[in-house]
């Protein structure tokens, strides 16, 4: 029985690879019709930030303040995803029509990759790997490691390769080949 792909959660950390990694989801998007689901952790203020600004400007001025940077951090983080996103499928117009949200969540990455893809019911979630390690026979990152092996539903890795950068060209730009 062929599988039935409706929901893709695409998890990124906006690294060099990103674009890389998000080829893959929209291929899988193209192939079963299925949308696409962003999802970008987002690290949480410290504790200690919090008592820190408590001394300075006092506990209520400090949450107020706290929930206004947490919101323009999110809203930056999903402008980056975003930008991000379209410089990837640059010369495919219809691209982007696979992507549904981008969920930006305040949480470790593999957290909050976890989370999403079960509140939304996902059918698969597209990440990227990279080996961070020295250690012999470690062959993939601690996020992806744990999203792996926490995961109820299929994860496909994509491989960054090492020292990958993603520079796409402009469609009106001609390509410079060298010998």
């Amino acid at each position: 029985m062929t599988p039935d792909i409706k929901t893709i959660v695409y998890a990124t950390g906006l690294g060099s690879g990103a674009p890389h990694v998000f080829r893959y989801a929209l291929s899988l998007a193209r192939q079963y019709q299925a949308k696409i689901e962003i999802v970008c952790g987002m690290a949480s203020f410290k504790q200690y930030s919090h008592k820190v600004a408590a001394i300075y400007i006092g506990r209520e001025s400090t949450e107020e303040f706290h929930q206004q940077a947490r919101a323009r951090v999110k809203l930056e983080l999903e402008g980056q995803v975003e930008a991000m996103c379209k410089s990837a499928i640059i010369d495919d117009p219809d691209g982007y029509q696979y992507v549904s949200n981008i969920h930006v969540i305040e949480d470790s990455p593999d957290l909050a990759i976890l989370q999403c893809a079960e509140k939304l019911m996902a059918d698969m979630i597209v990440m990227g790997t990279h080996r961070k390690t020295t250690k012999p026979g470690a062959l993939l990152g601690s996020c992806a490691f744990k999203v792996v092996h926490e995961s109820s539903i299929p994860v496909l890795l994509v491989r960054i390769p090492e020292g990958f950068k993603d520079l796409p060209l402009k469609s009106d730009e001609p390509a410079v080949l060298t010998s």
